[in-house]
């Protein structure tokens, strides 16, 4: 049979409301792209961004423009010139990926040298609220090892506060998501150092973080907008301490786990990020984050429900997936 390739939009309620400086969502939407081919099927899933300026629609049409190209013969590397780095390149990379092992018998873990594949711990997400309600979002979470809180308002001293007297033995991960500026950066760092935070990820707007280079990194800081791929990595090292690699922002597997490599090579710390999404669009990074700094793949967490067949979530530690649902 010939290669075939389908792209479908799929929703997933958000237990509650999920929040961050930029707005909140109620629902999950999501991408999947299906590569069939000799009876045997592949899947991937993205997320669309509208701070990359990505759209359902705009993305759908990328995978459609590419899709003959693909149904003729088109390769993962060719794959890399084709399209550029994003959401759709992901889903189209990761369906490659999980078709590719489904036909040959070959794991992707062992492909790409996941020799440990163990479960791992992921960060747990406290969405944007008032300082109480954060609070008690953190104390209902405190037995979770790792938390990663959504700040970046007007008065996020009082939040990180809370969530600190709540999860005082909880290693914790501040999101400023961009909201932080020149003037307070300083102090939000300092209050940070003083609660014992591990790790600030992109607390000032990508292009306007020059001041990086020039303050006491008092916490270590983490690029997530302003790194997408490899070639951002080497302009980075006087700003960021740790990097965020997300297949929706490499464009898939393929080029993340360059990006790793290099990252390794550079000395950046390294957490695997995540859209929020579904275990399919876990899975590949499960395997990526394999032996990284942090893992912030929680993303079925904060669903209401999960695709069938997901990941295997423990608390906080998620185990690799089985070839049924990917790879």
């Amino acid at each position: 049979m010939p290669r075939h390739l389908e792209a479908t939009i799929e929703a997933f309620p958000i237990a509650g409301t999920f929040t961050i400086s930029r707005g909140s969502k109620t629902e999950a939407d999501v991408i999947v792209c299906t590569i069939s081919e000799d009876g045997v099927s592949g899947r991937g899933e993205c997320v669309p961004y509208r701070r990359y300026g990505e759209t359902m629609d705009g993305v759908m049409a990328e995978i459609v423009a590419v899709s003959k190209a693909i149904e003729t013969g088109l390769t993962r590397n060719g794959l890399q010139s084709a399209m550029k780095p994003g959401a759709a390149r992901n889903a189209v990379d990761c369906a490659l990926w999980d078709l590719e092992a489904k036909r040959s018998g070959n794991n992707v873990a062992t492909v790409i040298g996941a020799t440990r594949r163990e479960p791992i711990v992921t960060a747990f997400t406290l969405s944007l609220s008032d300082a109480a309600a954060m609070g008690e979002d953190a104390k209902k979470n405190s037995g979770r090892p790792l938390l990663k809180i959504k700040l970046g308002t007007e008065d996020d001293e009082s939040r990180l506060r809370a969530v600190r007297d709540s999860a005082p033995d909880a290693r914790i991960i501040v999101d400023a998501n961009e909201g932080w500026t020149e003037e307070n950066i300083e102090r939000h760092l300092a209050i940070a150092a003083e609660l014992k935070i591990s790790l600030i990820e992109q607390p000032l707007p990508a292009g306007k973080d020059a001041i990086l280079s020039q303050i006491k990194r008092l916490v270590p800081v983490c690029a997530d907008e302003s790194v997408h791929s490899t070639a951002d990595l080497s302009s980075l090292r006087d700003r960021y301490d740790a990097v965020n690699i997300k297949l929706d922002k490499t464009g898939g597997l393929t080029e993340a786990l360059v990006m790793k490599a290099q990252a390794q090579r550079l000395g950046f710390q390294i957490m695997v990020g995540c859209m929020v999404g579904t275990s399919l669009a876990m899975a590949p990074a499960v395997l990526l984050a394999q032996d990284t700094d942090y893992a912030d793949l929680d993303g079925p967490l904060l669903l209401a429900r999960d695709r069938p067949g997901g990941l295997r979530y423990e608390g906080s530690l998620v185990y690799p997936p089985l070839p049924e649902l990917w790879g």
